[in-house]
């Protein structure tokens, strides 16, 4: 924590700022339509840049979480999903709000054999760590992701 400041991330989902190299790398809003993921996959790729070291687990986990965003939330076509990816201590932070659900929170599905519903599962095995918040009446939800790199002298990451 860094002068016992919090970064406020998402529509209210706090990340204690360990460093003074943290950084958005971007953020940005998607309709709840299926186009959304190739669109959020191409941002993703362009914030991080091709030779970074988690630039294929990023973009992966960010098109299961966007995938889940629309299948789940039921924000449809007029709805509104938010992006955000964040460079933090050697790690890639990959948030996704939607609007909720009333009916269900994210969970891994118990099944690593079935033919859909292994978003999560992958997001897991991807990431060191995820989870989610419902970020209050109204704001929706935020399911979030956190993966780990070993930065390299060709990535476009934070050097020290």
């Amino acid at each position: 924590m860094e002068g016992g400041r919090e970064l406020i991330l998402g529509a209210g989902e706090k990340l204690k700022r360990a460093s003074a190299q943290s950084r958005v790398l971007g953020t940005t809003g998607l309709a709840g339509v299926r186009e959304s993921v190739s669109h959020a996959r191409t941002e993703v790729r362009r914030w991080l840049g091709e030779s970074h070291p988690a630039v294929d687990d990023a973009v992966l986990a960010t098109s299961e979480l966007v995938t889940n965003a629309i299948i789940h939330s039921g924000c449809g076509a007029d709805g509104y999903i938010g992006l955000t990816v964040i460079e933090q201590d050697g790690a890639i932070r990959i948030e996704v709000n939607d609007p909720g659900s009333t009916v269900s929170a994210p969970e891994v599905r118990k099944d690593p054999d079935a033919e859909s519903g292994r978003g999560l599962l992958i997001v897991r095995e991807l990431s060191h760590d995820w989870g989610s918040c419902d970020d209050g009446p109204g704001l929706g939800r935020t399911v979030w992701c956190a993966i780990r790199f070993t930065p390299s002298s060709a990535s476009g990451s934070l050097s020290p």
